[in-house]
């Protein structure tokens, strides 16, 4: 698929689902760095489509994107200690995402999967479907990058 035509498909698919959950709650919580949840998410649907776009991989590239974008749909801020939460974060909270998704919207296996598989290997069985994969490799992609951009940025700061 070329980059204009999964972009718009992105922009579509994220009307929806940001039209008809609560999906743009996610722009109050923190991922990593200074990046909100809503803008990781929209991240790593974009780098998926890029990974399949590039290898040419047979994807549902509406499962793809519809997964990424939940794929770190629980609602809450994962940084506040006093928050009830499941510790340690990055083991337990795609079960929580699953379970948001599932109330907020009708999910094919495919996208249950990309999102209860997508910190494998922390979750132990490891993904299905190639989209699952490919998601799985986005967010980690995304993520690092998140990660250290910001603290390269607080590092710069830091020597000023």
């Amino acid at each position: 698929m070329r980059k204009a035509a999964y972009e718009k498909l992105l922009k579509e698919i994220l009307a929806e689902v940001a039209g008809s959950s609560h999906f743009k709650e996610s722009t109050k919580y923190i991922q990593h760095g200074n990046t909100s949840i809503y803008r990781h998410s929209i991240m790593v649907a974009r780098k998926s489509c890029q990974i399949a776009s590039r290898f040419n991989l047979d994807v549902s590239y509406n499962e793809l994107v519809r997964g990424a974008l939940l794929h770190d749909y629980f609602l809450y801020d994962w940084h506040d200690k006093a928050h009830k939460h499941r510790r340690p974060h990055g083991f337990f909270h795609a079960s929580a995402a699953l379970r948001n998704a599932m109330q907020d919207f009708m999910l094919t296996d495919i996208e249950k999967d990309i999102i209860k598989k997508h910190m494998f290997p922390l979750t132990p069985v490891p993904p299905v479907y190639i989209e699952s994969w490919v998601v799985c490799i986005a967010d980690k992609i995304c993520s690092v990058g998140e990660t250290f951009i910001q603290a390269r940025k607080k590092a710069n700061l830091s020597m000023l």
